[in-house]
């Protein structure tokens, strides 16, 4: 594989879900000439937003507020969350749904014509906004028609392998163009990473295939930090495939029943029962099951019987397809198997509130990002307004950045290195296959960093990462040609998630205390003395994660010792 030809733009967005899309469109606001361009894996309708089914949240009630939904994350959070960059996500909520309806998203509404809004767990007020069970589907596809009438520039279905970082300053990516076979150099002033989370470095996984976690490699691998990769969001509810069952279901009044026919989250959370954040219903599904009160030792129920056909029908009509289509029932007739699967990547690139990272030039949003926003558990509900709010601030950072810098020369000659490198993995005729390594990555995550997690097995699991690492430098390829060659991308993908996969359990072991969602069975209480802090991992130079700590911002609201719900 050669350099094919070289492009520019004056600023590139890699990344077309939800925080892609809308950094963009807010460039466009910026500056209607300004180039930009978007670089995705995948068509944007494809992106990983599209599978957000609950809602997004904002505090719209009269009886609500933004502090009120402030002090919400923040709980939920652990206090792990940074409160200047949580402040700013929910001052900023309200004015993110106004654009979205201005831009024309499907919300459901109540009688009088206001966006209505449901319940979401751990939260005091039911402030999630929604289009039926199908509201990332609809936000998605509002963003795209936007971008169409800003007849935006979108490199889709190429593969961003290599951010060139010169005299500590961005310089563009290479990419591969998937149905040309050749690589690209784009040159450029500046680089939002919207890339979405790295989900799928777990076996059993929410996820789309695309959510390997190559936004967040990338920027580690030239340099930029990451910040608590220790803090993957296990949802509580999916099916046993690892299709997602929307927290919305629970919103909207379902029950979650052990093999005894018990309502069982009564024994974990009085008050909020089904509705308690999601590290805690996950936690306790897990233990249910652990402790012999799952069905066949694998699953409990959900069950919405009781809601009736009629707002199954209304209010969760995609889950109502998904569960007839995937588990074979009607959810209106029988409970429907459920277990945790891993969802999100809470942790990730280390930027502040105005989404720099630590290169000038090289910006962060959505879920790849870590501002802090989510801490050690995230609220449903947060995710795509983050993707919205912090987008958008993306979009003004970056068109600001882009004014005030010149364009910078770079010799191509030293993209070689890149180059010389997918070339090696094409012209190997044998060595390990990519699906066998891949395999048992994703097993030794879900064993090792799962829901629950000790230091032996942790330790355990990283000897077996770094074992794997060591194996992948020798891969091989069945198909060795350029055009629409996946296995290289699955290739090229491995090494990127054996990459956040290390940097996961280096975080994990050194985080000796319960919080959120690392949940240690050795260490089993929160511990604010020692471990209020985030955990920064820079790649050294032979390759390893080197593990530092970062304050967490603290303004007016005092973290708490012990969580209830």
């Amino acid at each position: 594989m050669n350099l094919d030809n070289e492009l520019y733009h004056d600023l590139i967005i890699v990344g077309a879900g939800l925080a892609g899309l809308t950094a963009a469109l807010e460039v466009r606001e910026q500056d209607p000439e300004m180039d930009v361009a978007v670089v995705t894996q995948t068509h944007p309708l494809r992106s990983n937003s599209v599978c957000a089914q609950g809602g997004i949240n904002a505090a719209l009630g009269s009886d609500d507020s933004w502090e009120r939904h402030m002090y919400d994350t923040l709980k939920a959070s652990w206090f792990l969350a940074d409160q200047d960059a949580v402040r700013v996500l929910c001052s900023g909520a309200e004015d993110a749904i106004k654009k979205l309806d201005r831009y024309g998203a499907l919300f459901n509404r109540n009688g009088d014509g206001s966006i209505a809004q449901r319940a979401f767990g751990g939260q005091g007020f039911g402030r999630t906004c929604y289009v039926a069970d199908k509201t990332g589907h609809n936000l998605l596809h509002t963003l795209f028609e936007q971008s169409l009438k800003q007849d935006l520039k979108v490199y889709s279905e190429w593969y961003v392998t290599f951010i060139a970082v010169d005299e500590g300053r961005f310089k563009g990516i290479t990419a591969i163009d998937l149905a040309g076979g050749e690589m690209h150099f784009i040159r450029g002033k500046a680089l939002i990473l919207a890339a979405g989370g790295a989900g799928r470095v777990y076996g059993n996984s929410s996820n789309t295939l695309f959510n390997t976690g190559d936004g967040i490699a990338l920027a580690f691998k030239c340099g930029i930090p990451l910040k608590d990769v220790e803090f993957f969001q296990f949802h509580p509810t999916a099916l046993l495939n690892g299709i997602l069952v929307t927290e919305g279901a629970r919103g909207e009044g379902g029950y979650l029943i052990n093999n005894r026919g018990e309502r069982f989250m009564r024994n974990y959370a009085t008050r909020f029962m089904e509705l308690a954040p999601r590290d805690l219903v996950t936690r306790s599904i897990q233990t249910e099951i652990r402790e012999g009160r799952g069905f066949d030792d694998e699953y409990v129920h959900l069950d919405l019987r009781h809601l009736g056909d009629d707002k199954i029908k209304t209010k969760l009509p995609q889950i109502r397809d998904i569960i007839i289509n995937f588990a074979h029932l009607d959810p209106a007739e029988k409970p429907i198997p459920i277990r945790p699967t891993a969802h999100y990547t809470m942790g990730g690139i280390d930027v502040d509130i105005s989404t720099k990272t630590a290169i000038p030039g090289v910006f962060a949003a959505g879920e790849c990002s870590c501002v802090s926003v989510h801490g050690a558990n995230r609220l449903g509900g947060n995710s795509l307004l983050e993707g919205v709010v912090y987008g958008s601030i993306a979009g003004q950072e970056a068109a600001r950045f882009v004014k005030e810098t010149n364009r910078r020369s770079f010799g191509s000659e030293k993209l070689n290195g890149e180059i010389d490198r997918i070339n090696r993995i094409l012209s190997r005729e044998k060595g390990e296959r990519v699906a066998a390594l891949r395999s048992e990555m994703e097993r030794t995550m879900l064993e090792c960093f799962g829901i629950f997690r000790d230091g032996q097995t942790m330790r355990r699991g990283l000897e077996t990462l770094l074992e794997l690492k060591g194996r992948y430098e020798h891969i091989a390829l069945e198909d060795r040609g350029q055009i629409y060659n996946l296995n290289l991308i699955r290739a090229i993908e491995l090494g990127n998630m054996l990459e956040l996969a290390l940097a996961v359990a280096v975080a994990a072991i050194a985080r000796e205390e319960s919080r959120g969602a690392h949940a240690r069975t050795d260490f089993p209480e929160a511990n604010n003395r020692h471990f209020l802090k985030h955990t920064l991992l820079r790649n050294r130079e032979d390759g390893n994660p080197e593990l530092s700590w970062k304050e967490v911002v603290l303004e007016n609201i005092v973290p708490e010792d012990e969580i209830r719900y």
